[in-house]
């Protein structure tokens, strides 16, 4: 997979600066690593299931599974492509 390059002067620009740009960033690649794991083990669940004792070895539907996930944009990558994009928003917490 070739790796993309990230103009950082677009790339500040989505925040007051670079750091709280890379910080949004992250929480929501945090964000979407967290609901993709969610969607993992919903999805391996019914396989675990019919899971046996001989099949411990190698299972079809989990390589696939497995396969499936392996493509798809890494979390990272698709934080900061919607940070750029204008499609995340954020806010500071209140300070009380």
């Amino acid at each position: 997979m070739a790796i993309k390059t990230v103009d950082l002067t677009t790339y500040e620009k989505c925040a007051e600066n670079i750091y709280e740009a890379t910080v949004v960033a992250s929480k929501r690649a945090r964000q979407i690593n967290d609901e993709l794991r969610i969607e993992v083990a919903q999805r391996l669940e019914p396989v675990l299931l019919k899971e046996t004792d001989e099949d411990s070895g190698t299972n079809q539907d989990k390589l696939n599974l497995s396969v499936e996930f392996e493509k798809k944009v890494k979390p990272t990558i698709q934080a900061v492509e919607e940070l750029m994009d204008d499609k995340l928003s954020f806010r500071y917490r209140d300070s009380k």
